[in-house]
C-alpha cells in the first residue's frame, strides 16, 4: 500500500486546474484528505457565510493504487464506481463536473457574486484606510492546495493546512484555516499564518517529532 501516486496527483492537479477553465481559476478551491481510509481530493466552491458546494470528489484506493469516482444508478439502486487510469481522466472529469455545477445557474451565480463582493471590499479597504500598508496582504506562491489536518461532524470543525512561499524573502509560510460552524447555523472561518525561514525549519520538525508523544490529539477530551 503506497499514496505515491495520490501524492502525484495532487501536486498536478495544483497546478493544472489553475490554467484548465477561467471560470474555475476565479471561484474553483480544492482540499485533501488523507485521513480517511481512501484518501480523497474534493473540489467546491465558496458561496456566502463561506459555506461551500461541491461538485467532484476523488476517491483513491491505497490497496489497489488507482483513483475513482462515485455515481448512483437510481434505476438498480446501485453505487457504481469509475476508475480513472491516468492524470488526463482525472483532469478531464474534475472539469467535466465543474461545467455541469456551472450550468445550475442559482450555484454559480451565487459563487461569482461572492467573489465580486470580496474583491470590492478589498478594494474599498485599500483606498478608505490610512494604515492598510500595515496589512498588505503578501504575495505567496502556495505550493500545496489546502490539506484537512481533522474534522469532527459532530461538532461541525475543520481544519486545514497549506504551505507556501514568499518569492519577496524566500520564507515559507503555513497557512491554518480553521472552520466552525455555528448552533445559529453560522459558519465562522479563522485564518492563521506561521511564517519561518529554511534555517528554522529542520528545528521546528526535530522538535515537534521529538515531543509528539506529549501532546493530544483533538478527540481525546
Amino acid at each position: 500500500m503506497t499514496l505515491d501516486w495520490f501524492d502525484r496527483v495532487t501536486e498536478e492537479l495544483q497546478d493544472d486546474l489553475e490554467s484548465i477553465c477561467d471560470k474555475y481559476d476565479q471561484i474553483g478551491h480544492m482540499s485533501i484528505d488523507k485521513g480517511a481510509k481512501h484518501p480523497r481530493i474534493e473540489f467546491f466552491v465558496e458561496l456566502e457565510n463561506f459555506e461551500r458546494e461541491y461538485f467532484c470528489t476523488l476517491f483513491f484506493d491505497p490497496f489497489n493504487n488507482e483513483f475513482y469516482i462515485e455515481s448512483f444508478d437510481l434505476d438498480l439502486d446501485l453505487t457504481s464506481r469509475t476508475i480513472l487510469e491516468d492524470i488526463e481522466d482525472i483532469i478531464d472529469v474534475v472539469h467535466e463536473s465543474f461545467h455541469d455545477f456551472i450550468n445550475d445557474d442559482d450555484d454559480y451565480e451565487e459563487a461569482i457574486e461572492y467573489r465580486a463582493d470580496d474583491e470590492y471590499e478589498e478594494e474599498y479597504y485599500e483606498e478608505v484606510d490610512d494604515d492598510a500598508e500595515e496589512y498588505e496582504t503578501l504575495e505567496v506562491d502556495w505550493e500545496t492546495p489546502e490539506v484537512t489536518a481533522y474534522i469532527d461532524d459532530t461538532e461541525e470543525v475543520e481544519i486545514t493546512y497549506k504551505f507556501g512561499v514568499i518569492p519577496e524573502t524566500g520564507d515559507g509560510i503555513l497557512q491554518r484555516i480553521n472552520r466552525v460552524r455555528t448552533e445559529d447555523d453560522d459558519l465562522i472561518k479563522d485564518e492563521f499564518n506561521f511564517i519561518f525561514s529554511k534555517d528554522e525549519a529542520s528545528t521546528i520538525i526535530a522538535m515537534i517529532a521529538s515531543h509528539m508523544d506529549s501532546i493530544k490529539s483533538m478527540d481525546v477530551e
